[in-house]
């Protein structure tokens, strides 16, 4: 008897994986550029941004890596962890825009960015649950 195939990764879930692995390496190894991105007239860099992206890039590596290795139900709980996790990056991103606290480009390219990968995550929770509803 052939064994039960876990649903297909979504993919979405490999989109938002390359995203989550891409920005999180970035935040490990080279913090000082996205630094420049989000706060361009502060010389030297805070020391707490460095720490801040590199604490949060490995967990985005780590995250990353979760939507594109695991399977099954654990995938679906990546999925569905996800849309919170991102949905509080958005409004995070929103609300320092609209408090004028991150230049206003800058605030509308990181909530867009957080906003998509809310997006994806939530269209792979919808594709997981879809796809389950049809075994049961």
């Amino acid at each position: 008897m052939a064994a039960k195939r876990a649903f297909p990764r979504p993919v979405s879930a490999y989109l938002l994986g390359g995203i989550r692995l891409f920005n999180g390496a970035a935040g490990l190894l080279a913090p000082a550029l996205l630094i420049r991105r989000l706060d361009p007239d502060r010389e030297p860099h805070s020391p707490a941004a460095v720490y801040a992206f590199r604490l949060f890039g490995i967990r985005t590596v780590l995250l990353g890596l979760d939507l594109l290795t695991h399977h099954g139900e654990r995938l679906r709980e990546d999925l569905r962890e996800g849309v919170l996790i991102h949905a509080s990056d958005t409004a995070t991103a929103a609300m320092l825009g609209l408090s004028g606290r991150l230049p206003p480009r800058t605030a509308v390219l990181t909530t867009a960015v957080s906003a998509a990968n809310t997006v994806l995550a939530t269209a792979g929770t919808s594709r997981a649950n879809a796809r389950r509803g049809r075994r049961t």
